[in-house]
């Protein structure tokens, strides 16, 4: 019974340090706060990207949209700079995931991923057409 302890306490300590990790890790903005590639709507199993014909006004619109949104803050850039670099997390663990937006002319660019694992689950989909269909 005492090993049985030790191994349950060895599991919740290793899953607390874990979940400090996810919360507490530094996010880069020289690795996160890059430009989204590509010229078509794309998903992938740990994110999205989006191309949407918004007007040159549409950076500007989004970001109004993604500083309001629940746990998300800005990582970097900002509408003048035409990128910008959200960080949301999820409500319990929290669990980032980032999102770039870059105005090109009257199109702008979204590329929403995750950090951690291989699969969101839909979640960086639902959160930037989220945001899209706001707008």
């Amino acid at each position: 019974m005492g090993r049985v302890m030790t191994i349950l306490w060895l599991l919740l300590i290793g899953v607390i340090l874990g979940a400090g990790y996810i919360r507490l890790a530094p996010s880069d903005p020289a690795e996160w706060h890059v430009a989204p590639q590509g010229e078509t709507d794309r998903d992938f199993k740990g994110g999205i990207l989006r191309v949407v014909q918004t007007g040159p006004d549409g950076l500007a619109r989004f970001d109004a949209i993604a500083r309001v949104a629940p746990r998300t803050k800005v990582l970097a850039g900002s509408v003048e700079e035409g990128m910008i670099t959200y960080i949301s997390r999820t409500k319990v663990i929290g669990f980032p995931d980032y999102t770039t937006a870059q105005q090109d002319g009257d199109n702008l660019r979204i590329h929403g991923r995750l950090r951690f694992g291989r699969k969101d689950f839909g979640v960086n989909k639902a959160r930037v057409d989220g945001w899209l269909g706001q707008m």
